[in-house]
């Protein structure tokens, strides 16, 4: 079970091709002007219990193996090294290892692998040519956990309904008292982050660590991440517009989403979250919150795929991009305009637009408008190679001001562990009662913990 997967992108992820959804008919879509699942009705899901033509197979995941160490250890005196052949797991036969996790990892295979990632289709042919070129060759890295959806469509596919959404945080849980086995989630899910144990026949997946977070400790994954890329905070949004967010066109997905999230700091937001039984703890937690800053506040982190319309509460601050450059006169002359490198990213901005804004290439590039603004405003205070009037002109094409670009490189780059985990203190009690409010038909608000990957920091 990969539960925490790191892919190299441009890359075919883990399981292979997850996101043409053409294929898996993961998620949500509009028909008719209804939201209505990919994949199926859960009545007609009934009909293919038996067989779900949906389904990632073995060599999408990958066939496990192990080795004949015996013919190592064993080995007779001779000539030529032995080798210790590939075993099947599966069927204990010898084989041919052909991919596994992270084959295409840091490019290596890439005319055959990375190549074909769905995010490429809209890259003209010559771009993705000189992205495998070797003296061109980049790339990044796409952490990726159960993105914990507002609306998961994972939820919805399950005929027996065993997978559910906790009032009180938010996370995303199986039952696995109700779960039949009948991998309806595993199809639904556009992310494939639900697994099947054909060990117990029970579907699997990322809890968050919820019993840790319930003491107050962060998830297992965020804490022991050595780079700190990742933030995790609470966030308040109005649940009763999840659908109609839903329900947005393509380009207007991404603002839609940051609207529904709350501001934690409005005195009738406050209000009405303590009529919803919402704790004060967890309202202060909310205006603490990491996430808020980054998603609502400073708009530099995205959520992945969003027209999947599930409304992940994961989001990604995109890598930054390399600057560009050429030789001249034997020197490498790196570009001084980082604003006009932008148009001619080593990475294709299309590419990037595809991950995190549904393909509208103006809301990604004033992501990194803001993002190279506090390079150059950073880049003038501490080399100094930069003149203050270039620094004053970059923050003004950035769209930002010198007070904020400091609140992003001190919370991104200086921040300690209590500010980049802000974990609300839940009381088992008050969880269980939280549930039954949320669950009643008066109730206006929702509360989840956000997650922040920051790759630009050290990937």
């Amino acid at each position: 079970m990969w539960w925490n997967n790191v892919e190299t992108k441009p890359g075919t992820g883990y399981p292979t091709l997850y996101e043409d959804q053409e294929e898996y008919h993961g998620g949500w879509e509009v028909r008719d002007g209804e939201l209505k699942l990919r994949l199926n009705t859960r009545s007609g899901e009934l009909f293919n219990l038996g067989f779900n033509p949906r389904l990632p197979s073995l060599d999408d995941y990958y066939e496990p193996w192990t080795y004949k160490y015996d013919d190592l250890f064993n080995a007779p005196l001779q000539q030529i090294q032995p080798i210790a052949t590939p075993v099947s797991l599966v069927t204990g036969k010898e084989m041919e290892i052909e991919a596994g996790p992270n084959w295409d990892d840091d490019l290596g295979g890439s005319p055959i692998y990375a190549a074909n990632d769905p995010n490429l289709n809209g890259v003209p042919d010559d771009e993705r040519r000189q992205l495998f070129e070797m003296e061109r060759i980049v790339y990044f890295y796409l952490p990726r956990i159960c993105n914990h959806c507002a609306n998961p469509s994972c939820v919805a596919a399950c005929p027996a309904g065993a997978i559910y959404k906790r009032g009180e945080d938010g996370i995303v849980l199986v039952s696995q008292e109700k779960c039949m086995g009948w991998r309806m989630c595993v199809s639904g899910c556009p992310y494939k982050k639900v697994y099947f144990n054909w060990s117990t026949g029970k579907a699997e997946k990322c809890i968050l660590c919820y019993p840790r977070l319930e003491t107050g400790q962060a998830p297992a994954c965020m804490h022991s991440c050595v780079g700190r890329i990742r933030y995790l905070g609470m966030v308040l949004y109005d649940a009763d517009r999840i659908e109609e967010v839903a329900k947005r066109p393509d380009h207007e997905l991404v603002d839609a989403q940051r609207d529904m999230i709350l501001d934690p700091f409005d005195p009738q937001v406050i209000r009405e979250a303590k009529e919803n039984g919402i704790d004060d703890k967890v309202i202060e937690s909310a205006q603490k919150s990491p996430v808020y800053q980054y998603v609502k506040v400073w708009k530099i982190a995205l959520p992945l795929h969003p027209e999947f319309r599930t409304l992940p509460m994961l989001f990604y601050v995109p890598p930054l991009l390399p600057v560009t450059g050429s030789m001249n006169d034997e020197i490498y002359d790196s570009s001084r305009d980082f604003f006009s490198s932008l148009e001619n990213a080593r990475l294709p901005i299309r590419y990037m637009a595809s991950l995190f804004t549904a393909g509208d290439e103006e809301k990604i590039k004033a992501v990194y408008r803001k993002m190279m603004a506090l390079r150059i405003y950073k880049r003038a205070q501490t080399v100094g190679d930069i003149p203050d009037h270039e620094a004053a002109e970059a923050v003004e094409k950035g769209l930002t001001t010198p007070e904020e670009l400091d609140a992003i490189y001190r919370l991104t780059s200086l921040a300690g562990f209590d500010e980049r985990f802000v974990i609300p203190p839940f009381a088992r009690e008050a969880a269980i009662e939280l549930v039954h409010l949320t669950q009643t038909p008066a109730d206006r608000s929702g509360s989840g913990m956000g997650f922040i990957h920051a790759p630009e920091r050290g990937l």
